[in-house]
């Protein structure tokens, strides 16, 4: 990637983990990204890298005076949506009926940031690029491939992301998608919503990012090996070949080998 990401575009995703180093030595030794403790004028944020190129953010969990949170806040990703007007971005979310969790927020010169709640209950962030457009690399081995809602209010949250920033929500022409919606951008799909009712009893609303791999069955039983649990085993879907995977902290993230590339972020 090079250049900004258009409005609405998920163009970055970050993991807040309790054991930062731990999750650095399992997504390297299963992606193989490179990433370390960051300087403490970032709170010691990790950017991973692959190839050279910005992929994905590992941070610590911890309080904005720097201590330890109690209870600490479950291991997530974070999806962050771009936008070129963050606080216009952020009215729109609140009179759509959303809720601002954090921000706003600059970020050194890289850019600006805030973190959101939809309707429905699920969290994405916002990101306004400074110096630091966001993914430098996607849809390769490692790296971000897809972004996918699922939620208990799909007309809700159809609504929602169509009102706050230029997503055109539209059911998938894909053969054997029936009732799965893309999100589109300028007419490409950037990333999907699904209803929740597919999923375990309890799973809340959530955004979930996909990455790339040249071979799902073995990263899999990788993620297994390095203390890693298996969601959803790899089986063969309408887009490819999938599986949905949690790091030893309980960090969630699907891993697809992708039949039609055109269809990805």
């Amino acid at each position: 990637m090079n250049g900004p990401y258009k409005p609405g575009t998920p163009c970055w995703i970050d993991l807040m983990v309790p054991d930062q180093q731990a999750a650095l030595d399992f997504y390297s030794d299963l992606f193989g990204c490179q990433g370390e403790v960051g300087s403490p004028e970032t709170g010691g944020y990790s950017v991973c890298q692959l190839k050279g190129k910005p992929v994905a953010g590992i941070m610590k969990a911890m309080n904005p005076d720097g201590t330890v949170p109690d209870p600490m806040p479950p291991t997530v990703w974070t999806t962050y949506l771009s936008t070129d007007g963050i606080e216009a971005t952020l009215k729109a979310v609140t009179d759509a009926g959303g809720s601002v969790m954090v921000g706003p927020m600059d970020v050194m010169e890289l850019g600006r940031m805030a973190v959101i709640t939809d309707p429905t209950g699920a969290v994405v962030g916002l990101w306004q690029a400074g110096s630091f457009d966001g993914a430098g690399i996607v849809n390769e081995h490692g790296a971000l491939i897809w972004n996918e809602l699922s939620t208990s209010d799909t007309d809700a949250a159809a609504a929602f992301y169509s009102a706050v920033l230029p997503i055109s929500p539209a059911p998938s022409q894909m053969p054997g998608a029936q009732g799965y919606t893309e999100f589109k951008v300028g007419g490409r799909a950037i990333g999907g919503m699904m209803d929740l009712s597919s999923m375990p009893p309890g799973v809340p609303p959530h955004w979930l990012p996909y990455f790339h791999v040249d071979d799902v069955d073995s990263i899999q039983a990788a993620a297994v090996r390095s203390g890693g649990s298996v969601k959803a085993p790899a089986f063969d879907m309408a887009a490819g070949r999938m599986a949905v995977l949690s790091d030893p902290q309980g960090g969630t993230f699907a891993v697809i080998t992708a039949s039609e590339p055109d269809q990805s972020a």
